[in-house]
């Protein structure tokens, strides 16, 4: 059996991922997104195992001691981490997965796995990328602000990635997604393992 792919999928808050992504999964088979663990406590509608894997701050710890993080961060004053058993268990069975993470975050997972494929969706312009932000109509000007430099701190990273998706119009941007998971798919490495009972016919 084949391994699947590890897709890295990030962009700056505003850009459309999660909406793309759910819209991915939702229109293409055998691929997964990943479960994050969190040491923050569960919003409204929010279920364990699900959206995160919710788990006490000691316990994340006692985890990331036993080096069971492929990558993780603290952001604010909680902790997020990515399972890397699971990850590699999924993987050796042949599923895709999608790893939603910051520039910061690609980078640790590249480091351990290079084989991973990144994504980086772009908003399609700097004005369509403010409306974005304010279209949540519950920060300040001054929340506003700092999340558009930070977005744009974010797309400075962009160089890093394997693909570039322009989210102007949505249904273009999630069948480009869907693009590159099948043509990684259609991978040489990929197919021959796949493959590897015709090869051998065809070529005896």
């Amino acid at each position: 059996m084949s391994k699947g792919t590890l897709f890295i999928i990030s962009a700056p808050s505003g850009a459309g991922k999660t909406s793309l992504v759910k819209a991915l999964l939702e229109n293409t088979d055998n691929i997964k997104v990943s479960i994050s663990h969190t040491t923050r406590q569960p919003r409204p509608g929010e279920v364990d195992g699900v959206h995160y894997h919710f788990v006490m701050e000691n316990d994340f710890l006692d985890m990331l001691t036993q080096n069971l993080f492929l990558e993780h961060a603290q952001i604010y004053d909680h902790y997020y981490g990515t399972s890397q058993q699971w990850l590699r268990e999924q993987l050796n069975a042949g599923t895709d997965i999608i790893l939603e993470i910051d520039w910061q975050g690609a980078e640790q997972v590249r480091r351990l796995m290079p084989d991973a494929m990144g994504i980086f969706i772009l908003p399609p312009s700097r004005l369509a990328l403010e409306e974005r932000l304010r279209e949540r109509g519950k920060d300040s000007e001054e929340v506003i602000a700092k999340r558009l430099q930070g977005a744009i701190d974010e797309i400075s990273h962009y160089v890093e990635f394997d693909y570039l998706v322009v989210n102007d119009d949505f249904e273009q941007a999630r069948s480009d997604l869907q693009t590159i998971v099948y043509s990684q798919r259609l991978a040489q490495l990929v197919q021959s393992s796949k493959l590897e009972r015709l090869l051998i016919e065809l070529l005896n």
